[in-house]
């Protein structure tokens, strides 16, 4: 009976750890003074993966509207809006996407990738030529 205890303990252990080390799931998106403004749901959609808003922390600034964006996006909530997209794995990395910064309606080349020494920490890379910038988002629980 305490073997079979212990394997299912051991097995359950695996199984949370093994889920907290990927990119999918919640993660909290802050501004330049590091408050959280907005929480970002990344997930799986085909053979690639996506990010929207999920949440607006600001309850005012819940039914914005991204008026910079151009095309689709173009006047759509922000609260809701696919921000990422087309992200597939490589190696370690999620490349080959692109990000949209509602603030600007700019778009850019990205990837992201976990932090190797905390799985809790996701990178966040946005590319516009040879300039880029990363931002750190943590795992929202």
């Amino acid at each position: 009976m305490n073997k079979g205890f212990l394997y299912i303990a051991i097995f359950f252990c695996s199984v949370w750890t093994a889920q907290s080390q990927d990119i999918f799931g919640k993660w909290k998106n802050t501004n330049q003074e590091g408050k959280v403004n907005s929480i970002i749901k990344i997930y799986k959609k085909g053979d690639e993966v996506y990010g929207k808003v999920d949440r607006i922390i600001k309850e005012e600034d819940r039914n914005r509207l991204c008026t910079k964006c151009d095309g689709e996006l173009k006047d759509q909530p922000i609260e809701g809006m696919e921000l990422m997209k087309g992200l597939e794995k490589s190696g370690k990395e999620y490349v080959g996407g692109t990000i949209v910064d509602p603030k600007t309606g700019k778009e850019y080349r990205c990837k992201i990738w976990l932090d190797e020494e905390n799985p809790d920490v996701l990178k966040v890379r946005g590319y516009l030529a040879f300039f880029y910038k990363t931002k750190t988002w943590e795992r929202a629980k």
